[in-house]
């Protein structure tokens, strides 16, 4: 059945790259969806879990928020309740058809809904351009979305949800069974290595200035990236999103967007890092030793 699948595909390279684009945007909107309810459910959970240890009352929670999950209830407009038709859902041709207002109250859309979808149809298509019909495909599609959505997660609260890290840190060890992007030695290595050389930093940092310079969550991202890639990638990816992070943060120190004690999340730039290194790593890895 998979193998009749990907003869077609490979047949057909306008129905294999429209396909991935479409499901890539559908799954931006839904990426959307998860960046502003998970962190909502977990704080939800964590009241509840911390009233029943300390057995204490449950807390006062609302009806909706009690309730709320990945897919209930219907999407609506946090202003005046509306709730989104199917139309009005259609990943940023429902945008531009509302002209970025709400079609009940006409309060604005915020820009990230269609940013969001555009960005993961066109790294989705990176991704399947790259890879081809195969099973490196399916697997970097998937490991795509969840960078995505970790990064908008660690972008608005400043958090690494385990929820997320840890399945993905499993996902890649998985996968190097079957020598999908890497072999089980260097995945297991890598996932390894991966927390321990932030931990590392993280214990360093703390120990010079009595502060922490970086959360848990981003010990868990390297790892999972490590698992997925391979150790090998390591010095890479932390050569990248430290470049990167560094040039960001001190451009928004400068231009007056962040203070210099306010924290910047990590996870964004290791989560681009590691994306970069997955589809083109061992090309850049190639160059830079030629170029040595």
């Amino acid at each position: 059945m998979f193998e009749n699948i990907i003869v077609i595909l490979q047949s057909t390279p306008w129905l294999f790259y429209s396909t991935v684009l479409f499901s890539g945007l559908c799954l931006g909107s839904f990426l959307n969806v998860v960046a502003y309810r998970l962190p909502m459910m977990m704080e939800r959970d964590w009241k509840l879990e911390c009233h029943e240890f300390l057995e204490l009352e449950p807390p006062k929670i609302e009806g909706k928020l009690l309730s709320l999950n990945l897919s209930t209830p219907a999407s609506a407009c946090p202003h005046c309740g509306h709730k989104i038709r199917f139309w009005e859902n259609i990943p940023v041709v429902s945008y531009i058809l509302l002209k970025a207002k709400c079609s009940s109250c006409s309060t604005p859309i915020s820009i990230q809904y269609p940013v969001v979808e555009l960005l993961t149809g066109f790294a989705s298509l990176a991704v399947a351009y790259t890879f081809g019909p195969s099973l490196q495909t399916v697997a970097g599609l998937i490991f795509t979305w969840v960078l995505i959505a970790l990064t908008l997660i660690d972008l608005k609260k400043q958090l690494l949800p385990d929820d997320i890290t840890l399945p993905l840190l499993w996902a890649g060890i998985l996968l190097s069974f079957y020598d999908v992007f890497t072999n089980l030695n260097d995945s297991i290595i890598g996932a390894i290595a991966g927390y321990l050389i932030l931990w590392c930093v993280y214990q360093l940092f703390k120990l010079l200035t009595k502060k922490e310079g970086m959360g848990f969550g981003d010990f868990k991202l390297l790892a999972a990236l490590g698992a997925w890639v391979g150790y090998s990638y390591l010095p890479q990816i932390i050569l990248v999103s430290s470049v990167v992070g560094s040039i960001v943060g001190i451009t928004m120190i400068a231009v007056g967007k962040n203070e210099k004690q306010q924290p910047i999340p990590f996870g964004p730039y290791l989560a681009a890092a590691g994306w970069i290194a997955l589809l083109w790593g061992e090309t850049i890895n190639t160059t830079y030793l030629s170029f040595l």
